[in-house]
């Protein structure tokens, strides 16, 4: 009753958009799965990429299955630390992965931090491996971002604009809707409506546009590194604006600021300055 989606101002109206379906009895997200396509696509694409640059595929395989793991409770972890107070007192529910609480910042870290590991203990280029998992990265939250649109999360607070979104209010969680929202809730046909930034739009289109230029850029490159930092900066720099719209953003304690967006200004910061020290570098490497 309550699985229409709508995008008013475009004129699409979506009445039946599952969660799910079931299977023998059991139940398969479409979150999921949209997740874990994600993942054989980024293999398919770290694959490709290794073959191009020279590199093993046997090493993005066995670095990769790792990776997903790290992933995967990265992103469990960063969500769960920045959601303490509901978790401290339900423990158990920390290792319930249905419910929810994937922060995809979080796989990020635990992505990258398997590449470091990975390629020291295997003593392979570090800069180069990044390049590569910097691709498949950005492929997967571009199509991990649809489902969070399947969920009815992720979204960000009102707007009228050409992308407006609208959502029936019993479909998403109470939490995330703004005094702003609630008091511009419409009816339809007898069922209240929120109207909403859909930010999980926002950034699958960032991340489309960031892996294009990847693509386009590897064969042009001009040291390893430079598609890794690249990465961190056009998607540091997207996530900062689009994270100040959302209206679930996790907080740091104490000073109460989106704990994204802080990080996200970080990578930005961090890779504009690594990506000038490295540009010197290179320079002055080639007039010797």
């Amino acid at each position: 009753m309550y699985d229409m989606i709508y995008f008013p101002n475009l004129g699409i109206h979506l009445d039946n958009v599952g969660r799910g379906f079931t299977v023998f009895g059991f139940h398969v997200a479409f979150y999921g799965l949209i997740v874990g396509i994600a993942i054989l696509l980024g293999f398919v694409l770290g694959f490709r990429d290794a073959k191009i640059t020279g590199q093993k595929q046997d090493d993005y395989m066995n670095m990769g299955i790792i990776g997903v793991v790290a992933g995967i409770a990265g992103a469990r972890l960063y969500y769960v630390i920045f959601s303490w107070d509901f978790y401290r007192g339900q423990l158990l529910q920390i290792f319930n992965l249905r419910a929810g609480g994937l922060a995809i910042l979080g796989g990020v870290i635990g992505a990258f931090s398997t590449v470091l590991i990975y390629s020291r203990v295997k003593k392979l280029n570090t800069l180069q491996m990044c390049d590569t998992v910097a691709i498949c990265m950005v492929n997967g939250q571009m199509l991990g971002r649809w489902g969070n649109f399947l969920n009815r999360e992720a979204f960000g607070g009102y707007t009228n604009n050409l992308f407006a979104m609208q959502l029936p209010v019993r479909a998403v969680r109470y939490g995330d809707i703004s005094a702003e929202m609630q008091a511009h809730i419409q009816v339809i046909d007898g069922i209240d409506f929120i109207q909403v930034h859909p930010t999980f739009l926002y950034e699958s289109a960032l991340c489309a546009v960031i892996l294009a230029l990847l693509i386009l850029l590897r064969k042009r490159k001009q040291y390893h590194g430079q598609l890794f930092l690249l990465y961190l900066l056009l998607y540091g720099v997207g996530r900062f604006f689009i994270e100040g719209l959302r209206t679930d953003q996790l907080l740091l304690p104490m000073i109460h600021l989106p704990v994204s967006q802080v990080l996200a200004a970080a990578m930005a910061i961090i890779s504009i300055v690594l990506l000038i020290v490295l540009n010197f570098k290179q320079k002055s490497m080639r007039k010797l």
